[in-house]
C-alpha cells in the first residue's frame, strides 16, 4: 500500500513548520511508522541546518536533474529520514519546482509517510506541495499576520484541490485566546501546541525532551493523524489536542507578577 503525503504548509515564516514536521516525524518514528521528511522550502531551505546534518546531496539536486531520489535521502536521529535541501541562489535557480511531483510519488512507494516541509509565501513551489499531498497540516502562530497567511494559505489549497485536514496553533501561551483564533479557520483546530522557549537545537523535542509539554502536543498531533490517514476515523470526529496542565506554571508565574490575574480565552 502506497504511503500518506502530509503537507505542513502555512504562509508566513519562521511560525514552526519545520518543527512541527520534524517531532511528527519523530513521534511517527516512535510508533513504528517508516517516516522521511522532504525540505520543499526550495528558498530557505532549513531541515538540514535543524537537524545539524551537513548532506551531499539535496533535494534541489534532485530537481536539477543532477542527482537520483535515493542519493539525496539522508538519516538523522532516532531513524527518521529525510530530504534536506540546499541554501545557495544557484542551488535554488537550478531546482525544477515540476518534478517534486515525480519525488513524492517514489517516496510515497517507499515510505509510510511522506512529511513535505513548505516554504513561505504564495508562489509556485509553495503551491505544488498543497495540491501534492493527502492531507494538509496549517501551522500558525498567534500572531496576526501569521494567522491572515495561513487563512490564504488554505484558500489557496481549495484552488488546487488540497485537503486541509485542520490548522496547528504553534507557540500558545496561558494569555493567547485559542477560541477566537480557531473560529478564523473553516478547518478543525487539530491542535494547541505550548511555546517552548527551552527546546534544544539539532534535535527534535520528541527525543530531546519527551516530557516537555510541546513533545506531549506534538505526540498527541501525531497520535490523532495516525487515526485520520491510516485507520479510517473522521477529522471532525477528533477531539483537539490541548491540555490544560501544559500551561500551570507559567500561570503560576504570571498570578505572582500581577495581582489581577486571569487569562483570556484559553480554557474559556
Amino acid at each position: 500500500m502506497a504511503g500518506y503525503v502530509c503537507t505542513v504548509a502555512g504562509g508566513k515564516g519562521g511560525v514552526g513548520k519545520t518543527t512541527t514536521a520534524v517531532n511528527l516525524a519523530a513521534a511517527l518514528e516512535e510508533v513504528g511508522y517508516d517516516v522521511v521528511v522532504v525540505d520543499a522550502d526550495l528558498g530557505m531551505a532549513n531541515l538540514a541546518a535543524m537537524l545539524g546534518v551537513d548532506p551531499e546531496d539535496s533535494i534541489h539536486e534532485v530537481l536539477a536533474g543532477g542527482s537520483a531520489v535515493s542519493a539525496a535521502l539522508t538519516d538523522v536521529q532516532g531513524g527518521i529520514t529525510i530530504i534536506p535541501g540546499e541554501q545557495s541562489l544557484e542551488a535554488f535557480a537550478d531546482a525544477d519546482p515540476a518534478k517534486l511531483k515525480k519525488v513524492i510519488k517514489t517516496l510515497r512507494n517507499a515510505y509510510d509517510v511522506v512529511l513535505v516541509d513548505t516554504g513561505a509565501g504564495l508562489s509556485h513551489e509553495t503551491t505544488i506541495p498543497l495540491g501534492l499531498a493527502d492531507g494538509i497540516v496549517l501551522i500558525t502562530t498567534p500572531d496576526d499576520v501569521a494567522i491572515g497567511d495561513a487563512i490564504k494559505t488554505a484558500e489557496l489549497a481549495d484552488r488546487v484541490d488540497g485537503e486541509v485536514l485542520g490548522t496547528v496553533i504553534n507557540r500558545v501561551t496561558s494569555e493567547t485566546d485559542v477560541e477566537d483564533i480557531a473560529d478564523e479557520f473553516d478547518s478543525k483546530l487539530l491542535a494547541v501546541i505550548p511555546d517552548d522557549i527551552g527546546a534544544t537545537e539539532d534535535e527534535p523535542l520528541v527525543f530531546s525532551a519527551p516530557d516537555s509539554p510541546a513533545a506531549e502536543a506534538f505526540t498527541q498531533l501525531a497520535d490523532l493523524l495516525v487515526g485520520v490517514c491510516f485507520e479510517g476515523v473522521e477529522v471532525d470526529d477528533t477531539e483537539t489536542v490541548l491540555d490544560s496542565e501544559w500551561f500551570l506554571d507559567e500561570e503560576k508565574e504570571e498570578d505572582e507578577d500581577d495581582d489581577s490575574g486571569g487569562r483570556f480565552g484559553l480554557f474559556g
